[in-house]
């Protein structure tokens, strides 16, 4: 879009995906690119940079939502729930759509119209959700109770649906058909093929399934911490009127316990409602209130620091190594493979220059195959056979590969025959799973064999 090179996902070839939310970053790295700023280490940062913005925002919207509802003092109590919370740390920077489908919750919650409060907008809290819902189709799981809810209680519902509901959601899907129109050159529809493969076929499958069970033993438990007895009694004190918020949070987890294909980042959205209940059971905390702000922010704080800055770093420390091979005189003939599984590491937004790269893909399957096996899955099968077969002339071979160190035994016939060097060790994690190693190697092909 900007830079006239990249890659598109299989996401992207099918339609699943939405230009609405990349545009936001697009635009920065246009604006870059206009202004000769188009550094990568800005290319990499700022769009990091933009979210944690937005996200502080969001924060800033969530104590003024609770100082509106309650008082000064409950406030603080979410705020640093809110702001201590090491899933928070963890995910708010990060530019993934389940990032901005929270910020936007956030938003949309503090004009919602809960009992007592004069905050209340439809219009605004509407727009808000369906943004969110046009970014993230998913993010109309969480909103289904409390619009419900809206609904039930409104006493003019012909003006709810016809002067706000009909025209915010036009709105925001005509906008979102626009922009798709404009950029697949076709008019599609993301939000409902989103919808079909997640949730209708349930393809997401295809990349692992989870017990029925799993966010309620593990997800919420994990994305809480040690906030998990202060949400337990927090929601035993909370006034009737915050039912609403617990509900979404029941439903929600529900809904996603449906759903085969499980990961933590997708209950992020709920966070925000939980920690309302943490904040609220921390200011009823009284004589032990000084004990359980101490114990919050050391319990969160070394999972925050270890999840942000150790754990998993690898696979963006080694970007470095291969944005290098940008300033090589002969860069035309450098040809890096990512021997990893699919989508390890980030690709041309951390390189910021045209060279030629490979990774292992792993789409799922849209025909109906039931014998499918995607690339990486074959590779892992049998590494040495696929790379001889793959590479059966010296003129394809890549001049760099990357790789975890779990792999090196079992391929290092082909790095000696074919004159590969290792030449950059990186560390990746403390605890290494199957195919991810705790280590990622860099090997390049010695120049002599190059010109062989």
């Amino acid at each position: 879009m900007v830079f006239n090179y990249g890659y598109l996902t299989w996401e992207w070839a099918n339609s699943l995906r939405g230009y609405a939310y990349p545009l936001i970053f697009a635009s920065i790295y246009k604006a870059l690119q206009v202004l000769g700023k188009d550094d990568v280490q800005l290319l990499i940062w700022v769009p990091r940079l933009a979210q944690a913005v937005l996200a502080a925002f969001a924060d800033v919207k969530l104590y003024s939502l609770v100082q509106h509802l309650e008082n000064a003092e409950t406030a603080k109590c979410v705020f640093f729930c809110q702001l201590c919370s090491w899933f928070t740390w963890y995910s708010c920077t990060r530019t993934l759509t389940n990032t901005m489908e929270t910020i936007l919750t956030i938003f949309a919650l503090s004009y919602y119209p809960i009992k007592g409060s004069k905050m209340g907008n439809s219009c605004k809290y509407l727009a808000l959700v369906a943004l969110a819902i046009v970014i993230r189709p998913t993010a109309v799981i969480p909103w289904m109770p409390l619009v419900f809810s809206h609904f039930l209680q409104e006493q003019r519902k012909a003006d709810l649906i016809l002067k706000n509901c009909i025209p915010v959601g036009l709105v925001t899907v005509g906008t979102s058909l626009i922009i798709d129109r404009v950029f697949f050159g076709e008019w599609v529809l993301v939000q409902l093929n989103f919808l079909k493969f997640n949730v209708l076929q349930n393809l997401g499958t295809f990349y692992g399934s989870h017990p029925w069970h799993w966010y309620f033993t593990q997800g919420l438990p994990v994305i809480l911490g040690a906030h998990l007895p202060f949400f337990i009694h927090g929601c035993v004190l909370a006034p009737k009127r915050y039912r609403i918020f617990l509900t979404a949070v029941i439903w929600t987890v529900v809904v996603y316990s449906t759903l085969s294909h499980k990961e933590f980042r997708f209950i992020y959205p709920v966070l925000p409602f939980c920690m309302f209940f943490c904040g609220y059971s921390l200011k009823h905390l009284k004589a032990w209130k000084k004990s359980a702000v101490s114990f919050l922010l050391l319990s969160n704080l070394l999972p925050a620091l270890y999840t942000g800055l150790i754990h998993q770093r690898g696979t963006l420390d080694v970007m470095s190594h291969i944005q290098q091979l940008c300033h090589n005189s002969d860069q035309s003939q450098t040809f890096v493979f990512i021997m990893m599984p699919c989508h390890s590491t980030p690709l041309y937004s951390h390189v910021h220059c045209p060279l030629k790269m490979r990774f292992l893909q792993c789409p799922p399957d849209l025909t109906g195959n039931e014998n499918y096996i995607d690339e990486a899955d074959v590779f892992y099968s049998n590494p040495l056979g696929w790379l001889n077969k793959e590479f059966y002339n010296d003129t394809l071979l890549p001049s760099h590969l990357i790789l975890f160190n779990v792999l090196e035994q079992e391929i290092s016939p082909f790095l000696a025959l074919r004159g590969y060097e290792k030449t950059a060790t990186v560390f990746h994690t403390h605890v290494p799973q199957g195919r991810v190693g705790s280590h990622i190697f860099v090997y390049r092909r010695k120049a002599e064999m190059n010109h062989t």
